[in-house]
């Protein structure tokens, strides 16, 4: 008989509701209590979602993020917290977010220091991310399990049967940095007596199983990290739970054979990409050990071949019997809630898809199928297979003139007139902007106001016209501000954009978009991915009259403000029946052609956004190589049709450049933005070795704190950087978008950014900024 379990369930609510009773909180319009209950009744209803499984997981749930949770579990709190009073919660969220010295909530709560957030950087190859753990050499551990024993309290009273989910030991030191340059995984001795109580207290509740994730396995791993594995589940081996080991996102490989002799109960794998390890891994394992298969993509939302399946477990069935478990292969996390909350999507493209409720129904229709043979879900089965082939056959997704488009391509469409530094003197030349110049990454604030009037015209109670003037005026607004603060380069603040991937992705044939597709990102930030089930085209332009409209209305330069087509397939939800670097290249020549009616339209900046250029990197650095090579020269054939006069520039944000600056460079982007002020410029570590030869915007405003940064501090944050970067090449700008900020907290922020601007200008010696 085989069994089924979920790794995990989306967390935020089919309506978002975690975000709104998040931000609320923060706010303080709610009450801790009142939050409190908002989760408590999210996990009342996913664990109803799930009770069809044999086991549901117990401890996803989060109010931010669950690597911090599992932070918290162990005891390993910054330093810089451990000395506040008052609510636990607050404390977490205080790592989380950083809080100002003058915030409402530290003051009513007696409390008068600034707190720094945690750094935030991508989980593996996803658009999650989660809050980095910190340790030095003296880092201790202690045992807090109450959040994980309230939830399986709560989990008893509604008779789920309950599976506990944890970051195991060594995965967990892997996703943490130290601070003081020390070995982490020296740590490990004093971590694993915590783990060993964690087991203990979940024994004494009753648990039988834990599932104890540990990712890292699909990654290259060096002897050193390999032997920890060894070391850890020998000392757990006695312990009085049974652990699922569980690993998702890729394949085991040279580490199969390690994750196959560890002592624990039980093995998951993916076997949507990973299934050829399937027969090795069995003639592995010990005869007891139980093996789950992670059959339905957790991170896609295309319905699976369920018949497709069936053919490849039958068999598996029949040699494992009982020790055959089922499941997603990774946690739900990375999908939407519910299909059918989607009234308006097209239908015919609705009849392809599965979000997490659809996704354990199909979980569950394989277990009964196994269990009690095909006939009894006949017509489940049949219905699926309608589906698969109708996807497979339908016109919609095949485009014969973007198919020839895409045969013409070479990589001459991505070479630049002429080199970097020759551009640089043109660019200089036309543009006349000071050293340090200042600018923003695209987005202000998205206000309750603009948000209104977007609903009002998709609902039809706003016509076309009255939107854009509307949209207009939040452009004025965006402008006039900016030149009252003093920037050098403006943007025109995207008010018309719902979001940077979903607004070009109305635009394109190809895309379809969901009402509430949506998914977590970070603690209350949802995206919605749109669904990238066919051939792109661009119509016509998508951004030209807008910029000509900011344009209008300043003399200074106006950047255009465009995502890049890497960024947009790794925030799409992407077609599998064709390779990823198919679907980019057809992105690619889509926004070459926005690219070139901007530059027509007289616009001499242009920013292609790529912040998930690195997101897409296979976990083994043997397969980068091929990835960057595509994912570049997509970059360079989107962009690099300009003028020498024309200025690119790129953004990227919370990720680590160190290991493929190289690439960034290969871009040939004339400038270039990052994150650096929450890894305190950490990541310009990458350019004390590489001479990165164009321009950079190290950020030094950390846009997703609610902290104002003092100007001192951004001059300090520019020192750093023009250590390493000649001067004449450094930008001032922030980390990131500002939709997500109200325009009370963006104003003083950039408003010490253009004075800090100022004083470097006034302290750092005279070079030639064309020259650098």
């Amino acid at each position: 008989m085989a069994y089924t379990h979920n790794l995990g369930f989306p967390r935020i609510g089919a309506k978002r509701q975690l975000k709104f009773a998040l931000e609320s909180y923060w706010k303080g319009q709610s009450s801790q209590d009142e939050l409190e209950a908002v989760g408590a009744e999210l996990r009342r209803h996913h664990w109803q979602d799930q009770a069809t499984l044999d086991l549901a997981p117990v401890g996803d749930f989060s109010f931010y993020d669950q690597v911090l949770d599992m932070s918290f579990t162990l005891g390993n709190l910054p330093d810089r917290v451990r000395a506040f009073s008052g609510y636990a919660l607050d404390n977490y969220f205080r790592v989380a977010r950083g809080r100002s010295a003058e915030s409402a909530e530290e003051q009513h709560g007696g409390n008068w220091g600034g707190v720094a957030a945690g750094e935030m950087t991508k989980w593996f190859d996803t658009n999650y991310h989660y809050i980095v753990p910190e340790f030095t050499i003296s880092t201790q551990f202690a045992l807090d399990p109450s959040r994980l024993l309230k939830q399986l309290n709560e989990a008893a009273a509604q008779r789920v049967r309950a599976k506990p989910v944890i970051i195991g030991p060594v995965t967990y030191l892997w996703l943490g940095k130290t601070k003081d340059s020390s070995n982490k995984l020296a740590l490990l001795e004093r971590l694993l007596p915590v783990y060993e109580q964690l087991f203990e207290r979940l024994a004494a509740e009753g648990v039988d199983w834990v599932q104890v994730d540990e990712p890292i396995l699909v990654t290259e791993l060096d002897a050193e990290w390999q032997r920890a594995f060894e070391l850890a589940y020998r000392q757990l081996d006695n312990c009085p739970v049974k652990l699922m080991l569980t690993t998702y996102f890729g394949k085991l490989q040279e580490n199969l054979e390690l994750a196959a002799k560890l002592p624990v109960a039980g093995l998951h794998i993916e076997a949507v990409n990973a299934r050829d390890e399937a027969h090795r891994l069995l003639d592995l394992l010990p005869d007891q050990k139980v093996v789950s298969f992670g059959v339905i993509n957790g991170r896609n939302i295309w319905k699976t071949d369920l018949s497709a399946v069936l053919d490849w477990l039958e068999p598996v069935q029949r040699r494992l019997g009982e020790r055959l478990w089922i499941a997603p292969s990774c946690s739900l996390l990375h999908v939407p809630v519910d299909l059918d909350s989607e009234q308006t999507l097209d239908s015919e493209i609705r009849s392809w898809l599965a979000f997490a409720r659809q996704k354990l129904e199909e979980l569950r229709v394989l277990a009964l199928a196994l269990n009690e043979g095909r006939t009894v879900v006949r017509a489940e089965l049949e219905a699926n297979q309608a589906a698969i082939e109708a996807r497979r056959n339908s016109p919609r997704v095949h485009n014969p003139a973007t198919k020839a488009a895409l045969a013409k391509v070479d990589a001459r469409l991505g070479e630049r007139q002429s080199p970097y530094a020759v551009r640089a003197g043109k660019q200089a030349a036309l543009l006349k902007l000071p050293r340090f110049p200042t600018t923003t990454i695209g987005s202000f604030p998205q206000t309750a106001e603009i948000r209104q009037t977007r609903r009002r015209l998709k609902s039809g109670e706003l016509d076309h016209a009255a939107y854009k003037a509307a949209m207009e005026a939040e452009i004025a607004r965006c402008v006039s501000e900016q030149e009252a603060l003093g920037l050098d380069v403006l943007v025109h603040g995207e008010a018309e954009r719902n979001d940077m991937v979903e607004y070009f992705g109305e635009q394109l044939e190809g895309y379809a978009f969901s009402q509430f597709g949506w998914v977590q990102s970070y603690g209350s930030r949802c995206v919605k991915p749109p669904i990238l089930f066919g051939d792109i085209k661009r119509p016509k332009a998508m951004t030209v009259d807008w910029i000509n409209y900011a344009q209008s209305l300043t003399t200074k330069p106006m950047k255009g403000m465009l995502t890049a087509p890497v960024t947009m397939l790794n925030w799409s939800f992407v077609r599998d029946d064709q390779p990823r670097s198919m679907s980019c290249y057809q992105l690619a020549l889509a926004i070459r052609e926005e690219v070139l009616d901007l530059e027509k339209a007289g616009v001499r900046i242009i920013q292609i956004d790529e912040p998930a250029f690195r997101e897409g990197l296979p976990l083994r650095k043997s397969q980068w190589q091929d990835y960057l090579k595509w994912a570049v020269e997509c970059f360079r054939i989107a962009a690099n049709g300009v003028a020498d006069e024309t200025q690119i520039h790129t953004h990227m944000c919370y990720s680590e450049f160190n290991d493929i600056i190289a690439s960034i460079a290969d871009l040939d982007a004339d400038a270039i933005t990052i994150e650096t002020s929450r890894s305190d410029m950490e990541l310009l570590g990458a350019f004390d070795d590489f001479s990165y030869p164009n321009e950079i915007g190290p950020g030094v405003y950390d846009i997703h704190s609610p902290n104002t940064p003092a100007q001192q501090h951004m001059v300090e944050l520019m020192r750093k950087a023009a250590e390493r970067i000649p001067a004449e090449r450094l930008w001032v700008n922030p980390d990131c978008g500002l939709k997500t900020r109200q325009w009370d907290e963006v104003m003083p922020a950039l408003r010490n950014m253009v004075a800090a601007a100022g004083e470097l200008r006034r302290s750092i010696p005279i070079a030639d900024r064309a020259t650098g």
